[in-house]
């Protein structure tokens, strides 16, 4: 696997020098709610629709996965164009059969290299990949709105995680569609923001049955109440005239922990720093009881320097996508990992 992963880089180094391609292919797609959504709140449910989609193919990047761009409009619509399309890359594998699909989140900084890598990882082991970008991020930036998903704005913030979780939703719901991908193997994985979000769409999504949450936590308000803007919230939210229990307030629909209860039975990995200086370990803590204490592996650094073991990390979240068999389903999932 290892080998594999090297291969990745590679592979990541020689593509950033190749163009995009025309659009090879277009179509329609179709979102349907799962089967049983109690528990989710109306704040992350749709109706059924259909919606166009544009993919460009990126010629010659492996034999053994084909890499290509996919646009889609967003089910949300913002004052901000350019926010109102989603961004994707598929990694799809090119062996045989069908396969599993994952969802996979860029973090905070908008660095999407290691995200890439991720998805390349999985693709050239056997398991599709869509890598989305979240909203304000990338191509969806709208030049002079000074409009981001995560901001001292409180409310925006919660618009932006209320749009990336509705975007996933039916991000995933074009993965499912693709011939290669089989839709009872869907699953997620982030690191950091990508972490925290698809924690949050896990819980919104009853069709991801997976989840691999790298440098996640929950109590979202005390994430950013701990943070360095911190000042900059409070200060921002107290000049309104609001107190902080209305913030915790606002803030409690877009934390996963409020829908714990909704994940219960997936299989569910997270991969998380001791030291952590962005992501408390006590929020992480009440992310793993509110998920019902899934395997949790602490590594021995902070939230910058766990980056030297994201082999590890990779690694672990390529082996939990592998297809399910009949004797790995029914293998008891464990509490706790070194």
């Amino acid at each position: 696997m290892r080998k594999h992963l090297a291969l990745a880089l590679v592979l990541l180094f020689l593509s950033a020098h190749t163009a995009w391609a025309k659009v090879d292919r277009t179509g329609k797609a179709h979102y349907e709610p799962a089967k049983n959504e109690k528990g989710i709140p109306d704040f992350f449910c749709m109706p059924a629709h259909d919606f166009e989609f544009e993919q460009e193919i990126i010629p010659g990047t492996s034999k053994k996965m084909e890499w290509s761009h996919v646009r889609f409009p967003s089910p949300v619509e913002t004052p901000h164009p350019n926010n109102n399309t989603v961004h994707a890359e598929y990694f799809r594998p090119l062996s045989e059969g069908k396969h599993p699909g994952v969802i996979v989140l860029h973090i905070l900084g908008g660095d999407f290299e290691l995200s890439r890598l991720v998805a390349r990882a999985l693709a050239t082991n056997g398991v599709g990949a869509l890598f989305i970008k979240l909203p304000y991020y990338g191509p969806r930036e709208q030049p002079g709105s000074g409009v981001e998903m995560i901001s001292e704005d409180a409310v925006q913030t919660v618009k932006g995680f209320k749009q990336a979780v509705l975007d996933i939703r039916q991000g995933a719901a074009w993965l499912a569609a693709q011939p290669e991908i089989d839709p009872e193997q869907l699953g997620i994985t982030g690191i950091s923001l990508g972490g925290i979000t698809g924690s949050l769409a896990l819980t919104a999504e009853p069709r991801f049955k997976k989840a691999f949450l790298m440098l996640a936590g929950g109590d979202i308000a005390r994430i950013g109440l701990e943070s360095p803007e911190a000042a900059k919230i409070i200060g921002r939210w107290q000049a309104e005239g609001k107190t902080t229990e209305e913030l915790f307030a606002l803030l409690k629909p877009i934390d996963p922990c409020t829908y714990g209860k909704n994940v219960q039975g997936r299989k569910i990995v997270m991969f998380n720093a001791k030291h952590d200086e962005i992501v408390p370990p006590a929020c992480t803590e009440s992310l793993w009881k509110a998920f019902g204490e899934p395997e949790i592996v602490w590594v021995d650094a902070g939230h910058y320097t766990a980056a030297r073991f994201m082999f590890d990390a990779i690694n672990r979240c390529v082996k939990l996508f592998q297809p399910e068999t009949a004797e790995s389903a029914a293998a008891p999932a464990k509490k706790k990992a070194a």
